[in-house]
């Protein structure tokens, strides 16, 4: 009797300590996880990208609403010679898409909040294309779900010379970009399924919008987009223009314009360029550089428009994204007619669209095959006309033969 009132105590404990063990190492199991998730990061970071170097500072994670939080994220260049981060993401927020979970689809929404990316000319001259893939799985690795939301809030983008005389650093600022069903989960007949969006401020107050429509589902993505960077302040670049070409502007606005549309590798589209009430030759330039800007100057105001006082050209391009063309004479053409016909207006024309881009990609295709039928007949024409040659060489050796017999 007593035995028995002993093995009944011992499974009744029993009963309750197998739980409570399992949910203690679950307790444990969870504290422990954002440290072993860090781990695994910061090893793809180290070492799964040639050339490059990263880390992450802390990892939280939020098992109830499916995410984690990548804290103080940075990537460089191993022989960097800079202390300047090539990536540096201060904070990362991926988590499972719920929306599109409901529609029998798993993918994820992520958020870069105050993200940088800082291009440092001298740091990436020796940048190898052949890191493309290696960067593709390590982005695999760390965000393991195809990602369907993208967004980035309050970034920064930077090209910057250091060897340059003085340093040239060109931003953009307050960057906010949006990008939604990359991977197609809610329009799949949707020829372009994924709007995007951004805006930002450049280096001289420029205000920089996009807004278009994308494919990425395709190995070379398509495309539909209209960017606009206008009313920048031109003598906030002069580090730029004096050091690719010697000018100094003392006032003026910038702006910038185009249309793209990609179609199967194939790209139509124009962009323009407006230089407005440009005042070049600064109180500091020494006397060539004096001379040479006055030159500039001269055909600057003889080819702007009086009415606006704006020098502008229109560039239309076109052709396979291996051997993108531009012809000179239009160019010329639109700096012409809009200092002596019309002005070239600071907007986008909304003129191409994404069906151009399918029509000009049919008709050079149309005109490839064309010219090889054509080849191939003049090749064949070719041949029968070297036979017929070959056949009277042997009819004549034949009499030879014959008249000498």
């Amino acid at each position: 009797m007593t035995n028995d009132t002993t093995s009944r105590k011992f499974y009744q404990k029993k009963r309750f300590i197998i739980p409570a063990i399992l949910i203690l190492g679950l307790i444990v199991f969870r504290i422990y996880l954002p440290t072993l998730v860090k781990n695994y990061v910061n090893d793809v970071l180290a070492n799964d990208i040639p050339d490059y170097f990263g880390h992450v500072e802390d990892i939280d994670i939020a098992i109830i609403r499916g995410a984690y939080v990548l804290n103080g994220f940075y990537l460089n260049k191993v022989d960097a010679t800079t202390q300047v981060p090539f990536l540096n993401f201060p904070k990362i927020d991926i988590s499972v898409e719920w929306g599109s979970l409901f529609k029998g689809k798993i993918v994820s929404e992520v958020y870069m909040y105050n993200p940088e990316v800082i291009y440092v000319l001298e740091d990436m001259s020796t940048s190898d294309e052949s890191t493309e893939e290696d960067w593709t799985q390590a982005l695999k690795d760390i965000v393991p779900l195809s990602i369907n939301h993208f967004e980035v809030v309050n970034g920064k983008m930077a090209f910057v010379q250091v060897n340059a005389d003085p340093t040239i650093d060109l931003q953009l600022n307050g960057l906010n970009f949006t990008a939604d069903n990359l991977r197609n989960v809610e329009a799949e007949k949707h020829t372009l399924p994924s709007p995007v969006f951004a805006e930002a401020t450049s280096i001289g107050n420029g205000k920089l919008s996009v807004n278009g429509n994308v494919n990425l589902l395709k190995e070379i993505p398509d495309m539909d987009l209209s960017v606009k960077l206008e009313n920048i302040e031109v003598e906030a670049l002069n580090d730029f223009a004096d050091h690719y070409g010697k000018l100094d502007f003392e006032d003026g606005d910038l702006g910038m314009f185009t249309e793209i549309a990609i179609a199967d590798g194939f790209l139509k589209g124009y962009f323009k360029v407006l230089l407005e009430d440009a005042k070049f030759i600064g109180k500091e330039d020494n006397f060539l550089e004096k001379v040479w800007e006055g030159f500039v100057s001269f055909f600057e105001y003889v080819l702007s428009n009086k009415d606006t006082d704006t020098l502008a050209l229109k560039a239309p391009v076109e052709g396979d994204l291996n051997n993108v063309e531009t012809s000179i004479w239009p160019i010329i053409g639109s700096i012409f007619k809009n200092a002596f016909v019309s002005a070239v207006k600071g907007e986008v024309d909304d003129e191409i669209e994404y069906q151009d881009a399918i029509v000009e990609k049919n008709e050079e295709e149309e005109k490839k095959l064309k010219w090889w039928q054509f080849k191939k007949k003049k090749e064949r024409k070719e041949r029968k006309e070297q036979e017929q040659q070959e056949d009277e060489l042997a009819n004549n050796d034949e009499d030879d033969n014959s008249n000498s017999e």
